[in-house]
């Protein structure tokens, strides 16, 4: 391994405890047939305890691969990274051809992405939020409600119709828009890794993102790999329901992952493109399970955002994809085709 990473694992290991609990984890996913331990790298990116465990190569070189595409990544989507391609071109840096930006061919791939959900969820989910999202720190000692003044303004630069995306060009229909990528990179960062070890002959693999679980193939016995949902709002490493999974992905977005109280309101960080504050429609968590990560990240966000009805059926017009739902009363709730299609025990 690179000796630089070692510099930064002391950092992760204290992140980790306070992190893992508003993840999922895995479980029972140890190499059985083989006397090959498994491999594993930890690393810290865009705000998120990133692990990628190998089981079927020794090979530790594919691991600082793996972490090498995760600091590229990170210095293309970044929104808060001031030498990032997202914050260049929030911050009108980056070159441009006429009145376009001119994007490299990932980053215009996953704003593509993007504003496939932003359609797809009639806006519910925007990826320009980025002016009111950035007004909100979760991740401060001491968050506060923005000002209801500051609030209105952002939101007049809130719009993904108004993105002209041309390929690798792009341009901003109106004044002072900013994109926030946050919630769809992550998945789409996993099937790039996922692509990476593939092409490098790895077949047994699990790789975390903060808990955007995307598993690559299944153990070296041939057997599913066995993933934890967390429960949300439970104590660390307690699940809501385990699931058997083989060369796919589980992603899950909810009220317990960033969120603080004031004046004895609680406040969550998915937020309402229409009004700046967060979502109230008595959901806590939304469960993908999809064959690409991109799709669960982006369907996770955008299915909370509409709510339990709304969500459910665009989950059902989707092919191959579907969904857990879990209400503010504890209630669960499944999209067609759940329990036929996706192994699932010992829900609570």
């Amino acid at each position: 391994m690179k000796k630089n990473r070692y510099h930064k694992l002391i950092g992760i290991v204290l992140l980790c405890a306070a992190t893992i609990a508003a993840f999922f984890f895995m479980q029972s996913a140890r190499q059985t047939t083989s006397a090959k331990a498994p491999i594993h790298a930890t690393e810290f990116h865009f705000d998120t305890v990133i692990t990628v465990t190998i089981y079927d190569s020794s090979d530790t070189a594919l691991l600082d691969g793996c972490m090498d595409l995760c600091e590229e990544y990170e210095n293309l989507f970044s929104r808060t990274k001031e030498t990032s391609e997202i914050y260049k071109l929030n911050h009108g840096l980056l070159e441009k051809d006429d009145d376009y930006y001119l994007l490299s061919d990932q980053t215009a791939d996953l704003i593509e992405k993007g504003l496939e959900y932003c359609r797809l969820s009639d806006g519910a989910f925007d990826i320009t939020i980025a002016p009111v999202s950035s007004l909100w720190d979760f991740s401060s000692e001491n968050p506060h409600v923005p000002k209801e003044e500051q609030l209105q303004k952002a939101l007049e630069r809130v719009g993904w119709e108004n993105v002209d995306l041309q390929g690798n060009r792009i341009r901003f229909l109106k004044e002072g828009m900013e994109i926030d990528l946050g919630g769809i990179a992550k998945g789409y960062i996993a099937d790039g890794l996922k692509q990476y070890l593939l092409s490098n002959g790895v077949e047994s693999a699990i790789i975390n993102l903060g808990g955007n679980v995307l598993c690559v193939g299944s153990k070296p016995d041939k057997t599913p790999f066995t993933i934890g949902i967390q429960k949300p709002f439970a104590e660390r490493n307690e699940t809501l329901a385990s699931v058997s999974l083989t060369d796919q992905s589980v992603v899950s977005s909810g009220t317990y992952e960033r969120n603080f109280e004031e004046n004895g309101k609680f406040y969550h960080h998915i937020l309402n493109p229409k009004t700046g504050y967060p979502y109230e429609n008595h959901l806590t968590s939304v469960t993908i399970f999809s064959d690409f990560s991109v799709d669960g990240d982006g369907l996770s966000t955008s299915c909370f955002a509409l709510g339990l009805e709304k969500g459910l059926e665009l989950i059902d017009r989707l092919p191959g994809v579907y969904a857990l739902f879990v209400t503010d009363d504890g209630e669960v709730h499944y999209s067609d085709g759940l329990m036929e299609n996706v192994s699932i025990s010992a829900i609570k």
